[in-house]
């Protein structure tokens, strides 16, 4: 996919009505309140050497870059939100709504637009001792944890 297609992708999921129900969306799901994609992701690509899994990296940061370029000259700055505080909370029990979960799962911070009454978050999974990336988006109107 390219860049102009995950914009589009974006783009679309900011229009689109939300179901009543979680149901599985394109690459991703959708559910009371929120739309998420995985734009980029690591499926069927555990195998192949360093290189290739390096080289795939390095696409996946590439495309986050210039996902975020092309969003910042849209909306403006994203704020850039820590999840640690909520990773912390999440592993004391607490319950974390979606569709934050999952990014509060599996990643440590992530850039967030408001845009038309919508939260954008571009988030960016990374193995802290691997090669594996991926890259993911959401548009919700629930609030970030």
């Amino acid at each position: 996919m390219t860049t102009a297609h995950h914009l589009r992708l974006i783009d679309g999921m900011r229009i689109k009505d939300f179901p009543t129900a979680r149901v599985p969306s394109g690459s991703g799901v959708s559910g009371p309140g929120y739309h998420t994609a995985l734009l980029l992701s690591e499926d069927g690509h555990e195998e192949g050497d360093g290189a290739d899994q390096l080289e795939r990296r390095v696409q996946c940061l590439a495309e986050h870059d210039a996902l975020l370029t092309l969003l910042t000259l849209r909306w403006g700055e994203p704020q850039v939100v820590s999840l640690w505080s909520a990773q912390e909370r999440m592993m004391a029990g607490e319950a974390i709504a979606e569709p934050w979960a999952e990014p509060v799962a599996g990643c440590e911070y992530l850039q967030l637009w408001r845009a038309e009454g919508r939260w954008i978050a571009v988030v960016l999974y990374q193995e802290d001792d691997g090669p594996a990336c991926e890259l993911g988006v959401l548009v919700t109107v629930v609030d970030p944890p």
